[in-house]
């Protein structure tokens, strides 16, 4: 597959802000279809949320292991006869109860395997200082001539 010719028709400082200009775009019936926001000089960004201790470990743990327990319950609730025991509603309590025990040994586990040298929990995400509205070449003319019309605070 080739690539299309592209041209930056927009600088934006934000991603909302280049979202805006393409939705703009569309507004005024120009050919979306082809454009792409492209975020340039990436980095990633870790914010700390919390010291991570053995309680907040199990907790966690305890919180996905009870998801993961309702998932594997409601599935064999799907295939269980329902004139036999167990009931589908006990199937998923067990679902949840079982997955939460397994959580919070998995969570305590994890956490004594680091050793203190990860002691706190966080968040990632990438994100972009800048961001580019591009167009291809076709549309590229059309598409800067009605965003030079488009109003700042839209």
């Amino acid at each position: 597959m080739t690539d299309i010719e592209r041209i930056v028709v927009r600088e934006c400082d934000s991603y909302q802000e280049a979202q805006r200009a393409v939705d703009y775009l569309s507004d005024r019936e120009i050919e979306v279809s082809g454009i792409q926001i492209v975020g340039t000089d990436l980095r990633m960004v870790e914010t700390v949320t919390g010291r991570m201790s053995y309680g907040r470990a199990a907790g966690a743990g305890m919180v996905s292991g009870a998801w993961f327990g309702l998932l594997v319950g409601m599935l064999l609730g799907l295939f269980a006869n329902p004139d036999q025991d167990p009931s589908w509603t006990t199937l998923l309590l067990l679902g949840v109860l079982w997955g939460a025990i397994f959580g919070i040994v998995y969570g305590l586990i994890v956490h004594a395997a680091t050793r203190g040298r990860r002691d706190f929990s966080s968040r990632s995400k990438m994100e972009a200082r800048h961001y580019q509205v591009t167009c291809p070449v076709p549309v590229a003319g059309r598409a800067r001539q009605t965003l030079a019309d488009m109003p700042t605070g839209s």
